[in-house]
C-alpha cells in the first residue's frame, strides 16, 4: 500500500525536487559566518535585498527597540549543510533587521534532545528544532511547551500536502517540517570502479560484498551503532523490503505491545547477519556518527549508510576531493523471498522548527520562522547547496546543474512505489525509542537473543 507521502514525493519529483542534518560539537553564535563559545556582536551588513513578505520591516526604524532571540539548533556545523543554510538566513534577517541579534545554540543530535528536556522544565529558546514523530513531539506538545502556529498563514508557502500532520496535535499546528528524508547507502564510485565492484541488487549479494571489500583492506559499510537510531532505521528498511509495509506493522505491534510477528524476528535475523558477515567496521556497536563518517569520507570504507541530509558531503570542500566527487548512493537492495521491492524506500518527514509557548518575544520569534521558510530562503538555499529535500515544493529551484547525488535522489523518487513513513524507533513513545536503541546493539552483536530483544520492545510499549 502506498502511504500518502510517497504520492507527494513523486508528484513533486515530476516537476524535479528536493533533499538535511547532524553534527558533532556545540556552537554558539550571532555573527556572520562563525563558530565561537560566546555572542559577538553582528558586523555592519551590506545593504541587503528587499525581503518578501514576513520579514521584519524593522531594519528601517532606527528607534527600534532591540531585540535579542535565542534559537537552539541540532546543527552545530555552520559552515556545511543544513547549519550552513540555517546559519546563511540567520544572518540575512539580522542584516535586514539591525535591531534583532539571533544567538545561536547548537548541539549534536543527541546531546540537544537532552537539553531539550532540560530547558523544558526551566524555559525553552525562542525558537527551536523539533521531530515531527510521536517519540519526540507527542511528550512535548503534552507539556504545553510549544506555541500553536496559525496553519492558514503558510497556504502559499509550497509545503508538500501531508507533510505538516506530524507537527500537529487535536487539528492544531505547532511547527513546521523541514526535512524530507531517505536512507541510504552512500558509496565511493571511484573505489567500487577501481577493484571491479558492481552496486548489488539484493540482500545477500550486499552481504557478500562485504567479504570482498574486506579482502581489499576496507570497510565495507561505515555504521553510527554506538548512537542506536541509524541501525533502528536500517531495521526499518529489512522490515519494508520483507513485507512491503512498515507504518501498518509498527503500529499494530505498538498499539498492541506485540512483536510476535514474523517479520520482525526476520528483520532482526538479517541485521544479525550483516554483523556476521562483517559488514560493519569493527567496533560499530559503540562508535559514533562522526568516526562512521570520518571513516567514509577519508576513504577507509567503501559505504556509509546515512540519510539524504548528508547529500552536501558533494560539496563539502573538507572532504579529499577524489572521496567528495565520487560520491553516489544506492537503496537498501531487495530481499529475496520478500514482498518489498526495490523501488520501495525509508523516507519520512524528519526535523522542523517550532516556537516556545513562553517566549517573551513569541511574535518576533513567529516572524523569523516565517522569513525562514519563505520558499526562496530555506528551501532554495538548501537546493541549490546541495543540501537535502525539503519538505516543501523545491521543483522551481532545479537549474540543470545538480550535483550527481541530487539527480540520484531525483530518480529514487521518481521511481518510488512505496515508503516506509516515520521509522520503527520514532513511531510509539520515548520508552520504546530508548528501548530499542540502546539494545539494538546488543540483539545486533549476538549478545541478545532476538526473542528477548523483541520482548523487551513490546514490554516498552505495555500500558
Amino acid at each position: 500500500m502506498k502511504t500518502k507521502i510517497i504520492a507527494l514525493l513523486i508528484t513533486v519529483a515530476m516537476s524535479a525536487v528536493m533533499l538535511a542534518g547532524c553534527g558533532a560539537t556545540e556552537t554558539t553564535t550571532t555573527a556572520p559566518d562563525t563558530s565561537v563559545s560566546e555572542p559577538t556582536e553582528p558586523t555592519e551588513p551590506a545593504e541587503p535585498a528587499e525581503p518578501q513578505e514576513p520579514a521584519d520591516d524593522g531594519g528601517d526604524d532606527a528607534d527600534a527597540e532591540p531585540i535579542t532571540l535565542r534559537l537552539f539548533s541540532n546543527l552545530p556545523d555552520r559552515q556545511n549543510g543544513q547549519g550552513l543554510i540555517e546559519q546563511m538566513i540567520i544572518d540575512e534577517y539580522m542584516a535586514a533587521n539591525p535591531h534583532i541579534t539571533i544567538e545561536v545554540e547548537a548541539l549534536d543530535d543527541e546531546s540537544y534532545k537532552t537539553k531539550f528536556k532540560a530547558y523544558a522544565m526551566d524555559g525553552m529558546p525562542d525558537v527551536v528544532n523539533i521531530w515531527g514523530q510521536p517519540s519526540f513531539l507527542d511528550e512535548v506538545l503534552d507539556a504545553g511547551v510549544l506555541a500553536e502556529l496559525n496553519e492558514a498563514d503558510y497556504a502559499d508557502y509550497g509545503f508538500i500536502p501531508g507533510s505538516m500532520e506530524g507537527f500537529k496535535k487535536d487539528g492544531k499546528l505547532y511547527g513546521l517540517p523541514r526535512n524530507t528524508d531517505i536512507m541510504a547507502f552512500y558509496y565511493n564510485e571511484k573505489m567500487f570502479n577501481d577493484n571491479g565492484w558492481t552496486v548489488p541488487a539484493t540482500y545477500a549479494e550486499l552481504l557478500e560484498l562485504a567479504g570482498t571489500i574486506q579482502d581489499a583492506g576496507f570497510v565495507p559499510v561505515a555504521m553510527d551503532g554506538g548512537e542506536g537510531w541509524p541501525m533502528a532505521i536500517y531495521l526499518t528498511d529489512l522490515v519494508l523490503k520483507l513485507n512491503g509495509d512498515v507504518a501498518n506493522t509498527s503500529k499494530e505491534a505498538i498499539n498492541n505491545a506485540d512483536f510476535s510477528n514474523p517479520v520482525f524476528a526476520e528483520a532482526v535475523q538479517l541485521l544479525i547477519d550483516a554483523d556476521d558477515a562483517g559488514l560493519f567496521q569493527t567496533g560499530y556497536d559503540s562508535q559514533d556518527y562522526g568516526t562512521a563518517m570520518s571513516l567514509f569520507t577519508n576513504g577507509q570504507a567503501a559505504m556509509f549508510y546515512m540519510g539524504s541530509w548528508e547529500a552536501s558531503m558533494a560539496l563539502n570542500q573538507d572532504i579529499p576531493e577524489e572521496v567528495r566527487t565520487n560520491i553516489r548512493a544506492f537503496f537498501m537492495p531487495v530481499v529475496e523471498g520478500g514482498q518489498g521491492q526495490a523501488t520501495d524506500i525509508a523516507a519520512w518527514n524528519g526535523g522542523g522548527y517550532g516556537v516556545s509557548a513562553s517566549s517573551e518575544v513569541k511574535e518576533e520569534a513567529i516572524k523569523f520562522l516565517n522569513y525562514m521558510y519563505l520558499p526562496e530562503k530555506l528551501s532554495k538555499y538548501g537546493w541549490e547547496n546541495g543540501v537535502g529535500m525539503s519538505a516543501q515544493d523545491q521543483s522551481e529551484f532545479m537549474t540543470g546543474t545538480e550535483t550527481e547525488l541530487q539527480k540520484i535522489f531525483i530518480d529514487i523518487i521518481n521511481q518510488a512505489t512505496n515508503t516506509s513513513g516515520t521509522p520503527i524507533n520514532d513511531n510509539g513513545s520515548s520508552l520504546l525509542k530508548t528501548t530499542i536503541e540502546s539494545n539494538i546493539q546488543s540483539v545486533s552483536n549476538g549478545s541478545m537473543s532476538i526473542e528477548a530483544f523483541l520482548a523487551t520492545l513490546a514490554e516498552a510499549c505495555a500500558p
